[in-house]
């Protein structure tokens, strides 16, 4: 088998083994044949013109219609183009196949969801809890990629931008509004300290539409809210306690789609923001 993209793009995009390794050939051979591409790889005659149409069929590949059939490899930029449009079309696909599907759904499942959900209690579903850790960040991703207008921060150095910034960026994108809130560096180890400095200069180069202040207090909680309303009808928070003793593989990060909740964690991030912080970093970032 011939060496497989080095990159792992090709491996992203979704291409078997047998495949990554034809397309990485042909980027060298140019315009072949199948048995020479099968010779080439070490892919089994056989399996050679099933994979060679499977690239065919998502655009990666031409097909040059001689005789012998030969193929020929799209430029690496228009394989890239192709393979996100692919997304794209299996997504819109997958969209119509819930919509065609989703009122016989409903029909089916929500009367038993709701006989079920009769004796939940109000306080009960005030909140899930999840680990911190990657399903506490797999949970903010999903807040930054759902928001539809805003969202506010609060950490002490926001140290895990490294998990978020993918997402962080896209909201930015999509226009959505953004403030951080961390603590000043003041309040901070020295070593937490230092972290918050890279931070900084990070959101200040890479995300400058980011609005950013600083803490004068300590903060008793952090997490990330999303679409507070003050008409209480909207919103999602995932929020835990400061808790410096416990370490972190022994937290949980609490959800809630409470509005009335997530409007006072909103007032308390604006009164924060608006009257116990500055927005300039010491040292003049």
């Amino acid at each position: 088998m011939t060496d497989a993209d080095p990159t792992g793009t090709l491996d992203r995009v979704g291409l078997t083994e047998y495949e990554e390794g034809a397309l990485t050939e042909l980027f060298s051979l140019g315009r072949t044949t199948a048995p020479t591409l099968a010779e080439a790889t070490g892919i089994p005659k056989a399996r050679i013109y099933g994979v060679l149409d499977a690239l065919a069929d998502r655009g990666f590949v031409k097909v040059i219609p001689e005789r012998p059939k030969r193929y020929q490899p799209r430029s690496p930029e228009s394989i890239l183009d192709r393979a996100v449009e692919n997304r794209r079309q299996d997504y819109e696909g997958f969209r119509t196949d819930l919509d065609d599907r989703r009122e016989a759904f409903l029909d089916e499942f929500e009367p038993r969801f709701e006989r079920a959900s009769e004796d939940v209690t109000p306080a009960e579903e005030l909140f899930s809890v999840v680990d911190v850790g990657e399903p506490s960040e797999s949970e903010t991703r999903r807040l930054y990629h759902e928001a539809r207008s805003q969202i506010r921060v609060l950490s002490k150095s926001f140290e895990y931008l490294d998990t978020v910034a993918p997402a962080l960026a896209d909201a930015l994108e999509r226009g959505i509004d953004v403030d951080v809130l961390v603590l000043h560096p003041d309040n901070l180890s020295a070593s937490n300290a230092a972290i918050q400095a890279d931070i900084v200069e990070r959101l200040r180069n890479e995300f400058p539409d980011v609005g950013l202040r600083f803490s004068t207090e300590q903060l008793p909680w952090r997490g990330t809210l999303a679409d507070p309303s003050m008409d209480y009808e909207t919103g999602t928070a995932i929020l835990l306690v400061q808790e410096d003793e416990i370490p972190n593989h022994l937290r949980q990060a609490a959800i809630t789609e409470n509005g009335s909740f997530v409007a006072g964690l909103q007032r308390y991030f604006e009164l924060i923001w608006e009257y116990e912080s500055v927005g300039k970093y010491p040292g003049g970032r």
